[in-house]
């Protein structure tokens, strides 16, 4: 036995112990995890997460919710209308979402990488970010991280309407990611701005029917720090991951998976043994660009806090 899974043995071992005691009623009836709109990866990975939570016996029911992304996931978790949110770490650490009297925002792990996808079309004449000067933009549906890593990005390239000089700013349109590829398909914006896995299926579908090029982001990355904090990664998405189109660099952003600080500790160690131990369930088939879920990268929450019973399972598993 190799010591990761004499380690994964141990963890094993450590949580079911701590939940024998636990009554039928201590079960919750339903778990549900906010995902994010049709097509996408954050509803994806949801419905893979409830299915396990499910098949597990984690819950009598597990399901998940179509919704706008992270924004709107979080403010679920907040009120209490879902037991688990996916989420962008810079969307998670906003003050909003650690002021809660009920209970503060907390994290699980870190489940994947996300991508931020800067996409035009392929005969357009625009190269690079500046570019799109004075031009049109998808921004993501109302209620997404998308919108918010978006606007921080444009507001760093200096192209945002409250600092960029008259003619020059970049209009900002809120709208889903199917909506934003029909958009850019028929020319009424002229980049749509997308965060998900790579690749992300409508996205790649997409590219079949009409050629696209992905713009480089990552000499955006110090100013966008500089002004948004240490969120944002350099990420390269693969050549040919969408079509013809050749590989880039871009911006990363940690995503993650949150709960409430007072969601049940036996809730949280099981799922957090769900997320170290069938791993290979939860990545979804679609995207190649998400790394394999391990105690080394689950632990890395962008300074978000980890739920204490996550903590302690993690520090089990680490020995």
């Amino acid at each position: 036995m190799t010591r990761r899974n004499a380690l994964r043995a141990a963890v094993t071992f450590g949580l079911l112990a701590s939940t024998v005691g636990c009554s039928a009623e201590e079960r919750p009836q339903e778990l549900t995890v906010a995902g994010g709109e049709s097509g996408g990866f954050y509803l994806e990975f949801a419905t893979l997460l409830a299915d396990l939570l499910q098949r597990e016996r984690i819950a009598d029911k597990a399901r998940a919710l179509t919704t706008g992304g992270s924004l709107e996931n979080i403010q679920r978790v907040l009120a209490g209308e879902a037991t688990f949110a996916v989420a962008l770490a810079d969307a998670a650490a906003q003050p909003a979402a650690n002021s809660h009297s009920e209970g503060r925002l907390m994290a699980l792990g870190k489940v994947y990488q996300n991508y931020v996808h800067c996409i035009v079309r392929e005969d357009s004449t625009i190269r690079s970010f500046a570019d799109l000067a004075g031009k049109t933009a998808a921004v993501g549906e109302v209620g997404s991280g998308t919108t918010l890593t978006a606007g921080r990005i444009i507001a760093a390239a200096g192209l945002a309407p409250q600092s960029a000089p008259p003619g020059r700013a970049l209009k900002q349109i809120n709208l889903g990611l199917n909506q934003a590829i029909d958009a850019l398909a028929n020319g009424s914006v002229d980049v749509m701005i997308q965060s998900g896995g790579v690749p992300t299926a409508p996205i790649a579908s997409a590219a079949q029917r009409f050629g696209m090029r992905l713009l480089d982001l990552s000499g955006l990355i110090p100013a966008t720090r500089a002004q948004s904090g240490f969120f944002y990664d350099r990420v390269l998405i693969p050549a040919n991951s969408y079509g013809n189109a050749p590989a880039v660099w871009t911006v990363g952003v940690a995503n993650l998976l949150l709960c409430r600080s007072d969601l049940a500790d036996h809730v949280v160690r099981q799922t957090v043994e769900l997320l170290v131990g069938k791993a290979q369930d939860l990545v979804p088939k679609s995207s190649a660009g998400v790394q394999f879920l391990s105690p080394e990268t689950l632990i890395n929450t962008a300074g978000v806090p980890l739920h204490p019973a996550a903590e302690a399972s993690y520090r089990t598993l680490h020995g």
